[in-house]
């Protein structure tokens, strides 16, 4: 690992532990072990650091789409959610600063991550369509909501978390497919449980409590 890889690596590492905002040159400088001024001779400003840790990330989400993108299935959703989660652990900074979503360094990234993962999302509910895997689109519409609640279900996941003040049993890819699987032919069932085994569906959430509910008391 060269000098620029480290820089990077530790900027990261500190981000996440405080936020970029709160973050300086000289505090990143410190945590190597070397002074503010050689820092800069690599990265003059933070800017320079996010936008060599965005490239950093992008390169890597190319890469792990390359492997799975070869036609729209179910695997690429279950692929395209675990990689989501992983980059929201590795690059937490980002992805828990709506700040930041508006700086144009990570603006143009994720605009554009935004939309390939709709489009990735509305190409294997029509390839499940296809397949005979799921219903045609009951109501104009539905799908393609479907397609971008996926995205935000995903994208959002670890804020959540944050907000809620817990990090829960509750998985995002299970929330996605208890959204999904409502529209499934018994085709689709029959394929979705060869993929991920008999006793995944028993395991998808919560069942709603009925017992106490009472109408009357609203």
């Amino acid at each position: 690992m060269d000098k620029k890889e480290k820089i990077i690596t530790t900027a990261k590492r500190v981000f996440n532990q405080k936020s970029y905002d709160a973050v300086t040159l000289q505090e990143i400088a410190e945590s190597m072990g070397m002074s503010r001024g050689n820092l800069a001779y690599h990265f003059k400003d933070k800017d320079q650091i996010l936008q060599a840790i965005m490239d950093e990330m992008w390169a890597k989400i190319l890469q792990d789409r390359s492997k799975s993108r070869s036609f729209p299935s179910f695997e690429n959703l279950h692929h395209e959610v675990q990689m989501y989660q992983r980059y929201q652990v590795d690059y937490a900074f980002i992805f828990l600063n709506s700040q930041l979503f508006s700086h144009p360094i990570v603006q143009e990234k994720f605009k554009i991550m935004t939309e390939q993962t709709i489009s990735a999302n509305k190409a294997t509910l029509l390839y499940s369509i296809q397949m005979g895997n799921m219903h045609p689109e009951p109501i104009p519409g539905v799908y393609s909501n479907i397609a971008f609640i996926t995205w935000m279900l995903t994208f959002f996941w670890l804020a959540q978390q944050m907000i809620r003040g817990e990090k829960t049993s509750e998985d995002a890819e299970k929330m996605i497919w208890s959204l999904l699987l409502p529209y499934f032919t018994k085709k689709g069932k029959e394929r979705f449980i060869k993929f991920y085994g008999d006793t995944y569906l028993e395991t998808i959430g919560d069942p709603i409590d009925m017992s106490n509910f009472n109408h009357h008391s609203f």
